[in-house]
């Protein structure tokens, strides 16, 4: 959270409005109450990033387990962010981009790993819900498009963060096999992703869907 309001001050210095609030996307009901404080503060939303990932805030210790050595009590954690985690948020925004009647957008950040498949250090289960947020989006933008509001993913890859940077230039070799089954052979950069989400949360983007 304090990142978030260094991120919403950096915003208001700038002459921007932004307000920094915090909810468990796997919990409807708390991310409901976020969406109404935000609108009572900024009006009417019309983006939505679902941006949430990995396995949430408080991963289970066995959570990097294989698949095979865990159960229920690991796998609903990453399904609950991951998949579920969009019904959430998508649900608590839909009706008020509807009720606004003017374009809305709706944006999810998935992994490369729903196109290849992934099955290291436990991450199977993660593999499989994001290709399921994958096709709700699709869904949802087959649903939406008539009230002009579009629905896409952005798929991403390696980031270079400031929590991933050493991990990913310690080991030059491992980092090139982890690079080989892309195209563009380098770890994306944080503006990478933004740029593709500014560019589909604007006009630019209003006939590309699904």
């Amino acid at each position: 959270m304090e990142r978030a309001e260094s991120v919403a001050e950096e915003i208001r210095d700038m002459s921007g409005k932004a307000v920094a609030a915090q909810a468990d996307v796997t919990a409807c009901e708390s991310f409901q109450e976020m969406v109404a404080r935000i609108e009572v503060a900024l009006g009417a939303i019309g983006v939505l990033v679902n941006n949430a990932g990995n396995v949430g805030v408080d991963p289970h210790a066995d959570t990097s387990k294989p698949f095979r050595e865990t159960g229920p009590h690991v796998w609903n954690s990453t399904i609950g962010v991951n998949f579920c985690g969009v019904l959430n948020c998508v649900s608590a925004v839909v009706p008020g981009l509807i009720q606004r009647k003017a374009p809305g957008r709706i944006i999810t950040i998935i992994s490369d790993a729903a196109r290849f498949g992934d099955s290291g250090m436990g991450m199977e289960v993660y593999a499989r819900a994001k290709p399921g947020a994958a096709r709700f989006t699709r869904g949802a933008a087959c649903a939406l498009g008539r009230y002009d509001i579009t629905a896409n993913d952005i798929a991403i890859a390696y980031i270079e963060t400031p929590t991933t940077a050493d991990y990913l230039r310690s080991d030059p070799e491992r980092l090139k096999r982890m690079l080989s089954i892309h195209i563009v052979r380098r770890s994306a950069q944080p503006y990478d992703i933004t740029n593709m989400a500014l560019f589909l949360a604007a006009d630019a983007s209003s006939r590309i869907t699904g």
